[in-house]
């Protein structure tokens, strides 16, 4: 079939080689796709502001009965550095989860005397054999006594 022939262009097209779709159809289609292209698109809208979480109020330290203390001492104390029959010690407090209750110890025969302080005024130990992670105290000793395990190390070491 060749489309230059004069006698099929004065034939009008058969229905078989006309387009199924109506031109007006698709004049709508482009019509509407061009309206919704140029329609302007909502502004999205910002989430909504995220709940405000419950901040948790302060620890607060949970008041320890000084008899608490002495059983703690009873079980613990064998630890402690004494000077002059006086130790310090700091105590663990599961409210505040760290040692900030602070008390004195003092040794009069066989008795002993504990009292609260505000701070510790001696040097925590940090040497030697570490206590074990369940001990809840932590034990000083004065700067002299730091001085002289300093100076003993120093001599086991063989240094000068």
């Amino acid at each position: 079939m060749d489309h230059e022939d004069p006698e099929i262009r004065s034939h009008p097209p058969s229905p078989a080689t006309m387009s199924k779709v109506p031109s007006w159809v698709s004049l709508g289609f482009v019509l509407g796709a061009l309206v919704v292209w140029a329609v302007p698109k909502p502004e999205p809208k910002a989430p909504p502001p995220a709940p405000a979480r419950a901040v948790a109020p302060p620890r607060e330290p949970q008041a320890t009965k000084l008899t608490t203390v002495e059983a703690v001492f009873a079980e613990w104390g064998s630890n402690a550095v004494w000077d002059s029959d006086t130790t310090q010690m700091a105590y663990w407090n599961p409210g505040t989860e760290g040692f900030t209750e602070f008390y004195e110890v003092r040794r009069i025969a066989d008795a002993l005397y504990f009292r609260s302080i505000p701070k510790l005024t001696r040097l925590v130990i940090r040497h030697g054999k570490p206590l074990p992670p369940e001990c809840p105290l932590q034990f000083t000793e004065t700067p002299e006594q730091y001085r002289e395990w300093r100076e003993q190390a120093v001599e086991r070491s063989g240094k000068s």
